[in-house]
């Protein structure tokens, strides 16, 4: 089982959100690193200066996989069968398997997409 990272869950991380930061630490003594793909990076990066300290360092506990050319494909059949749009939610909702757990701001839009991917996936609000 896989926590995978919205640009949420890393925005609640670096406002300190206490719950969050226990969510990512259990997952590391777990032995299991959350998971983003660099389009979520994107959406939160800013450069690090000075007040993306905690964000730094929580992006390097995180496992980033590209956002290639075949999650790509796979996040685009996601949006033809959901009929959304927000191809970084979806590239999330592709690289999620059976008994992952996405942690997101967008609920109700990942939820979408996976209902669609036909994979059992939990979808956990930011806390």
């Amino acid at each position: 089982m896989s926590i995978i990272l919205d640009a949420g869950a890393f925005v609640a991380l670096e406002r300190g959100d206490r719950a969050m930061w226990r969510r990512l630490k259990a997952a590391l003594l777990a032995g299991s690193p959350p998971v983003t793909h660099g389009g979520v990076t994107a959406q939160v990066w800013r450069g690090g200066t000075g007040h993306q300290t905690r964000l730094a360092r929580a992006l390097k506990a995180v496992e980033t996989v590209p956002l290639d050319e075949e999650l790509g494909r796979r996040a685009g059949v996601l949006l033809a069968r959901s009929g959304l749009s927000d191809a970084i939610d979806a590239a999330l909702a592709a690289m999620a398997a059976h008994g992952d757990r996405i942690i997101t701001s967008d609920p109700l839009d990942l939820a979408a997409l996976v209902a669609v991917s036909n994979r059992r996936v939990d979808v956990v609000p930011v806390p």
